[in-house]
């Protein structure tokens, strides 16, 4: 499957190849035929970009899921006065060859979607999670409230959020993606156990970020 937001890009590309193909065989040239080639090459990149594989997503309504495809850059705790003070925030790092579609970490509410325009520093810095573009989502999940982020990178110039305040949402559901190398996070409140450590490869909607703990 391809990520829907991708398929302009994707026909354009195609339709240059064609157009310098046909254009390089009436006019025997080379260098059409080169140019045509590029665009050839840059349309397989693009179908490999916006691919939107299926994933199995977990039943179990006690765990948060990864939103995004990638390595997680850090774990470490934070101030957050929305998931009610002390909590952990998961970082996730997206290069150029990740999946980048996002998904739902856990089935709720959403209470706020807050679009913030900044500036385009490397996805893997740690200053990007609070001067680059991003896209902010407040989510009530019944026994808690959690936090988690968009954020375009150096490469990323678009992000496409397709969320609304007050809407409900299930775990593992498609929200949204970040165009070319960028960076998610989580901010989880205190009664959740992260699952996942520095290094580590996720999966968005299949990779446990957290678990709910019973009291």
């Amino acid at each position: 499957m391809i990520a829907a937001s991708g398929l302009k890009f994707i026909l354009a590309g195609t339709f240059l190849t064609i157009l310098f193909g046909l254009w390089a065989a009436g006019k025997d040239s080379m260098l059409l035929l080169l140019i045509a080639i590029l665009f050839a090459i840059i349309s397989l990149f693009l179908i490999f970009f916006y691919r939107n594989p299926v994933r199995i997503i977990p039943s179990d309504g006690d765990l948060i899921l990864s939103i995004a495809d990638g390595r997680v850059l850090s774990v470490e705790d934070v101030q957050n006065d929305y998931i009610g003070g002390l909590g952990k925030k998961v970082s996730i790092f997206l290069s150029v060859f990740d999946v980048h579609i996002n998904r739902i970490p856990i089935g709720g509410k959403i209470e706020y979607v807050n679009y913030n325009p900044g500036k385009f520093f490397k996805a893997f810095e740690d200053k990007a999670s609070t001067d680059n573009e991003q896209t902010e989502i407040g989510l009530d999940f019944g026994r808690g409230k959690l936090v988690f982020k968009q954020i375009a990178g150096i490469l990323a110039r678009r992000i496409v959020c397709n969320l609304e305040k007050g809407q409900k949402v299930k775990s593992g559901e498609l929200f949204g993606m970040i165009h070319f190398g960028s960076r998610a996070e989580l901010f989880l409140p205190d009664n959740i156990e992260v699952l996942v450590k520095k290094g580590d490869k996720v999966k968005g909607g299949e990779t446990l970020i957290g678990r709910i703990i019973k009291r």
